[in-house]
Parts: structure tokens; C-alpha cells; sequence
């Protein structure tokens, strides 16, 4: 079952969160507690839209933002993810469905994401329909 995210639902998807992304090929080390301030704050973001998929208990969410364009406002993906042992199964592209959804319901343009090109996630979202914008450049600078 997919249904709105409630802000009692963040330490579960933090839990997820760090099931994720903790491992060799995503290389991150983050703590239940960062995770969970890191989840907050998106969630008490202006115009947040999140939703989670349920089965006995949180097992994926999506955390977005409606993101305010000249033209028309998009949704933002922030954070999407599924336990591990449930990928692959449909449930990400039920969350995009859902999200979809909420799109043409806000009459948005659609969506917009930045996610790192050497994982899985760039061929999941392709083949939800997703293509690579060649006008638009993501660029950062370490210090």
C-alpha cells in the first residue's frame, strides 16, 4: 500500500535509508541519527510531497519537493528507495506511479532528479519513462 508520508514514518525510512546506501557500491557511512536530521529536513520543507510504500511496515519511500519555474513548477525527487531484498520488484516504479499521479493532479510539468550515473538508479529511472536532459549540466566544487 502506497499513502502519504507522516513525520512519524522518518525513523523507519532512515532505517532503510542507511540499508541502502551503506555498502560498496554507494560508499556512504551514514548513522541512524544523521539520517534521520538529514529525512527532516526534507520533510519540513516548503511544499514537501512524500510518499511510502507499506507491507507490515515501511519497506521504501519518496521524498520530493514541488520546485517553483518561471513556466510551470516541476517535482523535484529528492530521495526514492526500496529495502534491498524488495528491489527489483516493481515497487520503485509503483512510488514514480504514485508520484505521477500527484503531478498531473498539480498540473506540474513533471520531474526533475540528480542521481550519481555509475549506480543502477540512471537505468531504473530511464525505464520509467526518464531521459537524460543534454541542456542541463550538474556541476559542484570540493573544498
Amino acid at each position: 500500500m502506497i499513502r502519504k508520508m507522516k513525520k512519524t514514518d522518518i525513523p523507519s525510512c532512515a532505517e532503510i535509508l542507511c540499508a541502502v546506501y551503506n555498502n560498496e557500491m554507494w560508499q556512504c557511512r551514514w548513522k541512524q541519527e544523521t539520517a534521520t536530521a538529514y529525512l527532516e529536513d526534507y520533510f519540513n520543507a516548503n511544499k514537501f510531497v512524500g510518499f511510502v510504500i507499506e507491507e507490515e511496515k515501511i519497506v521504501g519511500a519518496f521524498f520530493a519537493h514541488e520546485k517553483i519555474w518561471w513556466n510551470n513548477s516541476e517535482l523535484f525527487i529528492d530521495e526514492m528507495f526500496i529495502l534491498p531484498e524488495l528491489q527489483r520488484k516493481g515497487l520503485g516504479s509503483m512510488l514514480i506511479k504514485t508520484a505521477e499521479e500527484y503531478v498531473t493532479e498539480h498540473k506540474l510539468a513533471g520531474f526533475t532528479l540528480s542521481t550519481n550515473r555509475y549506480a543502477p538508479a540512471p537505468n531504473f529511472y530511464k525505464k520509467n519513462g526518464f531521459v537524460d536532459c543534454e541542456h542541463i549540466l550538474f556541476m559542484c566544487k570540493e573544498v
